[in-house]
């Protein structure tokens, strides 16, 4: 009874807040969960005539012809790959950047830095594709101009498969890199700064402050990130890929994303891309289940 009363009290304390949380909720409820009661279509054979009730079981058979396909595998190592070469190179940017700014103290040059970085983010990935493809352009990009007037051949980047990961992970860097970065800043302003001073009396320099004050304390915001990237390492996202891609390059540039598209929602073969899906969601649970176990084993902060 006790504490119905509280929340009571702390609901009517802080009700604006809590009107600020319906659009969020709605939002949540009508595009996360709602649809979330299609996933039976993986489990038949759609018709749009029938409807999903009406249409047939077929039990486990997409998913037997999923794991049957020859392409599948080949498209699970593109994923996993190019979901690893982002958490290699694409995670940890953000982190050094905010690690290069907090050390800047001209704070006129911080604040323009900040804001040319975060610009990117702001850029649709349609403008994006078409300032990468004017850059790598073999007749007139600013690349191939670089590479012909110090005596090379101009390169056809786009059609190359040597380069198509290259170019995809350098991009996901210029993209999110700034935005990035304000979360690690503003765990950083959480850090008792006396620790600073401390280690200043003890004749630390910037860079034994940087290693031994700043990472450990936004460790906890790293941690917590990385779990969350961990979900999606099947999910590469599907318009730079589909934006930049060409048939030349499918061998190593054909993902969950762009195969669904191609073979599942192209052909008709609804079920069969919600099979994917399906897929995809449940090893990326399976993923960030076990990696926030870890996480607290070792006595981290995780997200539960």
């Amino acid at each position: 009874m006790g504490s119905s009363v509280k929340f009571k009290k702390y609901f009517v304390s802080n009700y604006m807040l809590y009107l600020m949380l319906i659009p969020g909720v709605i939002y949540i409820l009508v595009f996360r969960y709602i649809p979330m009661g299609g996933i039976i279509i993986a489990f038949k054979d759609f018709k749009f005539i029938k409807g999903i009730l009406g249409s047939e079981w077929i039990g486990l058979e997409n998913f037997k012809v999923l794991f049957g396909s020859r392409d599948f595998y080949k498209i699970l190592w593109n994923s996993l790959w190019l979901s690893t070469l982002k958490l290699i190179f694409a995670f940890p940017a953000p982190i050094i950047l905010a690690l290069l700014l907090n050390e800047i103290r001209h704070n006129s040059f911080k604040r323009v830095t900040q804001t040319i970085m975060y610009l990117p983010h702001f850029i649709s990935w349609v403008v994006l594709a078409g300032m990468i493809m004017n850059f790598l352009s073999p007749s007139n990009g600013v690349i191939n101009t670089v590479i012909q007037s110090l005596g090379g051949q101009p390169i056809h980047f786009l059609i190359k498969p040597e380069y198509f990961r290259t170019i995809i992970v350098t991009a996901e860097i210029w993209k999110g890199i700034g935005w990035g970065t304000i979360i690690y800043l503003a765990a950083m302003t959480s850090i008792d700064q006396c620790l600073y001073e401390v280690a200043s009396i003890e004749g630390a320099n910037r860079f034994h402050k940087m290693c031994y004050i700043t990472l450990p304390g936004i460790s906890s915001t790293i941690l917590i990130l990385f779990v969350i990237n961990l979900g999606y390492i099947l999910n590469n996202g599907f318009e730079q890929i589909f934006l930049l891609y060409t048939p030349s390059t499918y061998e190593v540039a054909d993902v969950f994303e762009t195969y669904t598209y191609r073979i599942g929602l192209l052909s008709g073969r609804f079920s069969y891309a919600t099979a994917i899906g399906l897929f995809k969601s449940v090893v990326g649970a399976i993923l960030v289940l076990s990696s926030n176990r870890i996480a607290r084993l070792f006595g981290k902060k995780a997200i539960w």
